[in-house]
């Protein structure tokens, strides 16, 4: 009587339970439950018609639209694994990501029709081109192909240890791998999150998130699960979001936190529009406590704090609320919700080790790496047997992330393995300093990288962006940096610039600062 373990079970249920539900909000165009399920079968009979048949990959190239939404059902419902896409990638990594993956369909946004007509040539195993949105020539047309479809397809056996998607990662410091996401790994991370976040029929999830981005950190399927609405967001900026906020009643969204750092830094008015109450997820690296202070503060939302890789499915730990909190001041309790927290009930067994591979006193003082194992890890990265060894040694995921145990059993990162600054013998945690240098009113947005020094080895080096019509002076921040940490982490310099390179999941990108090596470093 078992049933393989699928987020496909939350579509049928969802259909079942709340049919004249909203489910999909895009723009002026809304779909109930039965509306949306009915196009992505649809969409899944005509990939059958196409020749698609199981363990086949389908790339998509597309921003936060319903089409996107969709194919996170009509791929795998038919067997298929999805291919999403980081969007922001140049030409030669999309034919890297097309060919490695081996993807016989490429679905596109009208946005990108013009980019994969000039790598077409170098795609020759691609079979299918498929517009989702525009038109151009040798474009097969979405919307018309699901107007001529049936609805009726043949659902294949599917096993909750087939894959689901190759997410790849960034790729900052060698070639993207493909993360094997599994049906029950998405399952899991799905029922994880509501189990620690939970969600109704009545919420209006915001999709402020990437949805190719470890699958929306698995929202694509959460808030199905819940049936509640999903709202698309093509692209993130501050007043699109303030505004659909207001209107669409939204309760719940995720975000990393660069976009909350603009969120909590927009106009006054716009920031007037946004309901209280609203729920808010953030990973993909560490918050500053003051951000998280300020939008609870101010605007009246709740943050929560959750930590994960593209490899974990995504979520291995959630700060999790207690009582106890209840009763500190919200400064506190911002540096608590800060911390990466604990293991989530459905992930499985997180551990934070030394050199040896023994746990770390839980003092909040010795450092060593998290390492997880569980139900919600990577079945591998596809085609790279050396990369899954390495990465999967012993029996764990090495996740290279450098943390904390706090005598509550509290994880709290303090660096990437890479990102650890050695000065003078001494470590120093970039984001330790960065948190400091937040909670200058000037600063808007800083990333602490180390630099070669004749003297220390290695020296704190400071990028900052200021908020719009802010002033400070490099020495103005140093001595700040310096009256609020032990001195030798203080930045021994500071460069002032218009942005952050980023990811497109607003992961700062350190390897270019570091590329940034200034002429003069102040003794």
């Amino acid at each position: 009587m078992e049933t393989p373990l699928t987020p496909l079970e939350f579509a049928r249920r969802a259909c079942k339970l709340y049919p004249d539900r909203v489910a999909v909000v895009d723009r002026d165009s809304r779909w109930t439950y039965v509306q949306f399920l009915d196009r992505c079968h649809r969409w899944s009979a005509m990939l059958q018609q196409l020749g698609i048949k199981s363990g086949d990959r389908i790339a998509y190239l597309s921003p936060n639209t319903h089409a996107q939404l969709e194919s996170f059902y009509a791929v795998p419902q038919v067997g298929a694994v999805l291919v999403p896409l980081n969007y922001r990638l140049t030409a030669d990594d999309f034919v890297y990501l097309i060919s490695h993956s081996g993807s016989r369909i490429v679905c596109a946004d009208g946005d990108y029709l013009g980019t994969i007509d000039g790598i077409r040539s170098r795609l020759p195993h691609v079979e299918q081109f498929v517009a989702l949105t525009g038109e151009g020539k040798d474009w097969l047309n979405y919307e018309a192909m699901l107007e001529t479809s049936s609805a009726e397809f043949v659902r294949p056996e599917i096993r909750e240890t087939d894959l689901l998607t190759i997410n790849y990662t960034s790729g900052t410091t060698s070639r993207p791998k493909g993360v094997m996401i599994t049906h029950r790994n998405a399952w899991m991370n799905s029922v994880g999150t509501l189990l620690h976040q939970p969600m109704t029929c009545a919420d209006r999830y915001l999709w402020t998130l990437p949805m190719f981005h470890a699958n929306g950190w698995t929202f694509v399927w959460t808030v199905t699960a819940a049936g509640a609405t999903h709202v698309c967001l093509r692209k993130v900026e501050p007043r699109a979001v303030f505004e659909l906020m207001k209107t669409e009643q939204v309760t719940l969204l995720c975000a990393a936190p660069t976009v909350l750092i603009s969120l909590a830094n927009a106009p006054a008015e716009l920031r007037r529009l946004a309901p209280r109450g609203i729920r808010v997820l953030t990973a993909g690296a560490p918050p500053a406590a003051s951000t998280i202070q300020r939008l609870e503060e101010e605007l009246g939302w709740t943050i929560t704090h959750v930590y994960g890789l593209t490899e974990t499915a995504p979520f291995i730990t959630v700060c999790e609320p207690r009582p106890e909190h209840a009763s500190l001041s919200i400064s506190d309790r911002a540096a608590i919700k800060a911390r990466q927290g604990v293991e989530l009930i459905t992930s499985g067994e997180l551990r934070v080790v030394d050199e040896k591979g023994k746990d770390v006193p839980q003092d909040g003082i010795i450092q060593g790496e998290i390492v997880a194992r569980g139900n919600v890890i990577m079945a591998g990265y596809y085609n790279d047997a050396k990369a899954t060894e390495q990465a999967l040694s012993g029996g764990w995921l090495h996740t290279g992330d450098v943390a904390v145990v706090h005598p509550d059993g509290y994880v709290e990162i303090r660096d990437r393995l890479k990102d650890v600054i050695i000065s003078g013998g001494e470590n120093i945690s970039s984001v330790e300093v960065e948190s400091v240098l937040l909670r200058h009113p000037a600063v808007e947005e800083v990333a602490i990288v180390g630099f070669a020094d004749k003297r220390w080895g290695e020296a704190p080096h400071a990028f900052v962006v200021l908020k719009q019509g802010a002033h400070a002076e490099e020495r103005e921040l140093r001595e700040f940096a310096r009256a609020n940490l032990a001195h030798f982490k203080a930045p021994h310099s500071v460069t002032f610039i218009k942005e952050l390179p980023k990811t497109a999941t607003g992961k700062i990108q350190k390897y270019i600062l570091r590329a940034r090596q200034p002429a003069i470093t102040p003794q």
